[in-house]
């Protein structure tokens, strides 16, 4: 089998082990959810479309964001079976640190 023949067989295995990683840091993504679920018909909010004041407000959610990542610090056993705990963890710490 040539190198290239090989390689075109490898790819899709690679790009499929690859994570995908948000351009938007962890924080910022989970204060907008907070602020969307306050605002939303689709959630406990009254508006029908919320994008612009998630947009607006997000930020006065950034507190409670944070309290949600530092509740995750720890997972729960279900979390614990499925993956590698001290890398969670890390990852949470990380997403932390970045906010300080």
């Amino acid at each position: 089998m040539c190198a290239e023949s090989f390689q075109a067989q490898v790819q899709p295995m690679e790009e499929h082990l690859t994570m995908p990683v948000s351009e938007t840091r962890i924080v910022e993504r989970i204060a907008r959810v907070l602020a969307g679920q306050r605002a939303s018909v689709n959630a406990n909010g009254f508006l029908s479309s919320a994008g612009d004041v998630v947009d607006e407000s997000w930020r006065e959610h950034v507190d409670d964001a944070k309290a949600v990542l530092h509740t995750l610090r720890e997972p729960d056993a279900a979390m614990a079976s499925a993956g590698d705990v001290e890398m969670w963890k890390g990852m949470v710490e990380a997403a932390l640190e970045a906010e300080a």
